[in-house]
């Protein structure tokens, strides 16, 4: 606690003695050891499925709190190879990645079918496999934002992954597309036993209004949530919210003027509950993404992430470009940090 107390310096206050007063506590389901038990026993999920989840919150660190932390790595195809592995060229090599998890006490991998195919003989059976199947590519000129299918369930299936991650572009002109893809395969991995973790994130050029940017907007953020969960994605992995009033901004779709007096205000904690709220209040459970890297702040803004996570309710951190674009010994330090705001447990819900 004391390291993260400095870590936060003059928001220590702000951010670890906040209480919420919109959606109470006592109406989450706060992530904890019996998650499979307590939540997943009664859903649709086969037995399989269930091994599956058990296996992901039951590795590392974090092996069976209930929260997970997951290193992501699909940025060599999301942003280019050279502009994520250019800080630290190790890391185009597969195995240096998977090394990265499992050192840094993970409870999962996720990555690219080539990136964890490469390897798959030598480490699925050390640390869960979380494979993407989708993702947006750069080299399409001039470019699109749209999520196109890299490999099949089955081929995640055979490399012995525990799971399967997709990304949908919600708002996008091919979401309706991308929703019914991934929907269907969703269904085939929970058939073969996988569990799924969908990236629930906005896009679209007109989500900006008078220089501001609602891409991360509560009310829009948890909206895609829901339709994630509306889909069985077992965890969903969105931005943390920035600010608030997305559809009033920007004048569309329907919303509820509650949503901004009552279920939230300001504080990013009430915002991030917000989304815990539209995952079926917390059952199906919420991982924010650690973000680029800044340089000197990383460990900063990575604790930050975690404490607002935490104590809105949420599941874990799913932070990649802050671990791996450093130097091995600095991206587990970093790792660990963040774990550490879920082992505490005088960083309560709020």
């Amino acid at each position: 606690m004391d390291k993260i107390i400095d870590l936060l310096g003059q928001e220590a206050e702000y951010y670890l003695d906040h209480t919420c007063k919109t959606i109470d506590k006592k109406n989450i389901h706060i992530p904890g050891p019996d998650m499979v038990d307590r939540i997943w026993v009664d859903s649709d999920r086969n037995v399989r499925t269930l091994n599956s989840l058990q296996a992901l919150y039951g590795h590392g660190r974090l092996a069976n709190t209930g929260y997970v932390s997951i290193l992501p790595v699909d940025q060599g195809i999301e942003h280019s190879a050279g502009a994520s592995f250019a800080p630290n060229p190790a890391y185009f090599d597969p195995e240096n990645i998977v090394k990265l998890a499992i050192e840094g006490g993970c409870n999962a991998v996720a990555s690219t079918f080539g990136v964890l195919g490469a390897v798959a003989r030598k480490y699925a059976h050390k640390i869960p496999f979380v494979v993407k199947l989708n993702h947006n590519e750069l080299l399409t000129y001039p470019n699109t934002y749209d999520q196109i299918m890299f490999g099949t369930i089955k081929e995640a299936w055979n490399m012995g992954a525990v799971a399967v991650g997709a990304t949908i572009y919600f708002g996008s002109e091919q979401s309706r597309r991308q929703i019914v893809e991934v929907a269907r395969a969703f269904e085939y991995a929970h058939e073969l036993g996988m569990a799924t973790i969908l990236w629930c994130y906005l896009r679209n050029n007109d989500f900006k209004n008078s220089g501001v940017d609602y891409h991360t907007a509560a009310d829009l953020t948890g909206q895609a949530n829901h339709i994630g969960v509306t889909i069985k994605a077992d965890i969903v992995k969105q931005k943390l919210p920035t600010n608030n009033g997305g559809f009033t901004a920007i004048h569309f779709g329907k919303t509820d003027e509650r949503v901004y007096s009552e279920l939230t205000t300001t504080h990013p904690i009430d915002l991030c509950r917000y989304q815990v709220a539209n995952g079926y209040m917390g059952r199906v459970g919420l991982i924010n993404s650690g973000g680029e890297s800044h340089g000197a702040s990383d460990l900063k803004d990575a604790v930050v992430t975690a404490v607002v996570n935490k104590r809105a309710g949420g599941m874990g951190l799913i932070s990649g470009r802050k671990a791996f674009q450093k130097p091995m010994k600095e991206g587990v330090e970093l790792l660990n940090t963040i774990q550490d705001v879920y082992l505490d447990r005088t960083i309560t819900i709020a």
